[in-house]
């Protein structure tokens, strides 16, 4: 009978797991839908993400020149 608590206390852990996964689960389901709302929306509205880029070739992100620069120096 001594084996009995083991298996419980094994139940428990995992109940305890999937309550602390439900909350998480909630708590992710809130702040992407708190982020859909602050998203702007419509024809006119532009995105903050691509609201830099032009048409045509983009200028070399900052980790892109050092690279560039030292393959022109070795040729």
């Amino acid at each position: 009978m001594a084996f009995r608590s083991r298996p419980t206390l094994m139940k428990r852990e995992r109940e305890k797991a999937r309550v602390e996964k439900r909350k998480e689960k909630a708590a992710k389901r809130s702040e992407k839908s708190q982020h859909a709302v602050e998203r702007p929306r419509g024809p006119g509205a532009v995105d903050p993400d691509i609201a830099d880029i032009s048409v045509g070739p983009q200028p070399p992100a900052e980790w892109q020149i050092d690279a560039e620069e030292k393959a022109s120096s070795e040729k």
